[in-house]
């Protein structure tokens, strides 16, 4: 079984869950999971978490990410971009200089009414279901962050920009909004997720390319180590007295380490390893006490 993280390039067309789907039939196992989900139309960046990765896919998702997004000004559509509903149409009379002064506008905190044509759940029914029987209801603004938008290209009533964002930010949602701001109008074109999770898109792979590796026996060396997720923490290795506790994910004490040195320095979550060098989990050290407690283990399936 493979264990790890796997940079993947959804192509457009795919759902998130048909690259799950199909790369569970490429590598011929069922524990595989994503770690925050792209719209079939989007393409770029998808970490996948395999084996005992899928155990990270919780700590992934709040990470920042990149977009590469065209917005299309002059109408709005029912789903926010091109793939929608054209709702209302309107001709663009403002000029670049006040597009470019409308888009950086939404540079910080920003409140954001999620799309009706999204999988945020309201009494347990994704609002994308109840968007395709014609309902529509209120949803509450969310605070997201746009930490920066650089503006690449400006033709319009086209514009290419690159946007750097919190999680949770709907890219779709920032192009109408910059729409309603103009007072023209606008949605999603286009949008490429260029980074994500650390993860870059020069890196990652198309399924053809990973069922090709597969064939070839050298997919193994794109997988990330799980380990290399949580580089930040220090390393620290238990003695092999200990192994019995460690592999229960029982608390620890300092006496328990082997580099005690480490801990010279001042840290709260660390890595453990036993003495052969295997992952352990990620435990947090309390110094007060001079105690271990897990966080998170990486042992069993």
């Amino acid at each position: 079984m493979y264990n790890g993280i796997l940079n993947v390039y959804k192509e457009r067309g795919y759902t998130s869950h048909d690259v799950v789907a199909k790369l569970r039939g490429i590598l011929k196992q069922k524990k595989i999971g994503h770690t925050g989900t792209l719209d079939p139309d989007a393409e770029g960046v998808l970490p996948i978490c395999l084996g005992k990765g899928t155990k990270l896919c919780d700590m992934l998702e709040d990470h920042n990410k990149i977009y590469q997004a065209v917005l299309l000004l002059g109408q709005s559509t029912d789903t926010q971009d091109i793939s929608g509903k054209v709702l209302q149409r309107q001709n663009i009379n403002c000029s670049e200089k006040e597009v470019a002064e409308a888009i950086n506008s939404f540079v910080g905190d920003y409140n954001q009414i999620p799309p009706m044509y999204s999988a945020l759940k309201v009494n347990g029914k994704k609002l994308y279901e109840l968007a395709r029987e014609g309902i529509t209801i209120e949803r509450n603004a969310r605070t997201v962050i746009i930490y920066h938008i650089e503006i690449e290209e400006i033709h319009l009533p086209r514009v290419k920009f690159l946007v750097s964002c919190s999680k949770g930010t709907y890219i779709r949602t920032l192009c109408h909004d910059i729409g309603e701001n103009l007072g023209c109008f606008g949605c999603m074109e286009q949008l490429v997720r260029t980074k994500a999770n650390g993860f870059d898109i020069s890196n990652s792979l198309k399924l053809d390319e990973i069922e090709d590796l597969r064939d070839k026996n050298s997919l193994e060396e794109k997988i990330m180590p799980i380990d290399r997720v949580f580089q930040a923490y220090p390393v620290v290795i238990i003695d092999k007295k200990f192994d019995k506790l460690i592999y229960n994910g029982n608390q620890l004490k300092k006496e328990c380490v082997k580099n005690t040195k480490v801990l010279e320095n001042d840290c709260s979550k660390v890595r453990i390893y036993d003495e052969s060098k295997s992952f352990i989990g990620i435990y947090e050290y309390n110094s007060e006490k001079e105690q271990f407690n897990p966080v998170k283990m990486f042992l069993g399936d």
